[in-house]
């Protein structure tokens, strides 16, 4: 099944449940992703809306943010875009591996290095007008 899914929501975090779960809804619509994917692809976008929500709030944007699933015969790819003021993705600070004990001493700053994890590809594309983050997670993996 192939097939795009768009959302355009309210920057509010009582969306994000929402777009978890049309996400999911899509993921595993005819696509060979088990359900252990689909959950790491939930939380990977969970991190890009909520991050997506925060840059609206701090550059005081009204717009909504969006969300657009595309779903092929090969992967799932999932763009979410924001209007804020945008920032520099190699600016980001090197974290410990995922699984080090030194990683517990970072409280924020994890999302994108969890978005890099839980997907086969992550692209995050910043400027002034604001954030494309894509999130692609290949089936079969």
């Amino acid at each position: 099944m192939t097939g795009i899914v768009e959302l355009r929501v309210p920057a509010l975090p009582e969306y994000l449940q929402m777009v978890r779960s049309v996400v999911g809804a899509a993921a595993g619509s005819g696509a060979d992703l088990t359900p252990d994917r689909v959950a790491d692809l939930r939380l990977a976008v969970s991190e890009a809306v909520a991050n997506a929500m925060e840059a609206h709030g701090l550059s005081e944007v009204e717009d909504r943010v969006v969300i657009r699933c595309d779903l092929s015969d090969r992967w799932i790819e999932v763009e979410v875009t924001d209007r804020g003021s945008g920032f520099d993705p190699d600016s980001l600070p090197s974290l410990p591996g995922v699984d080090s004990p030194e990683r517990l001493r970072y409280e924020s700053g994890l999302g994108v290095s969890l978005m890099h994890h839980l997907t086969d590809e992550t692209i995050v594309e910043s400027g002034a007008d604001g954030t494309a983050v894509r999130l692609i997670v290949h089936f079969g993996k």
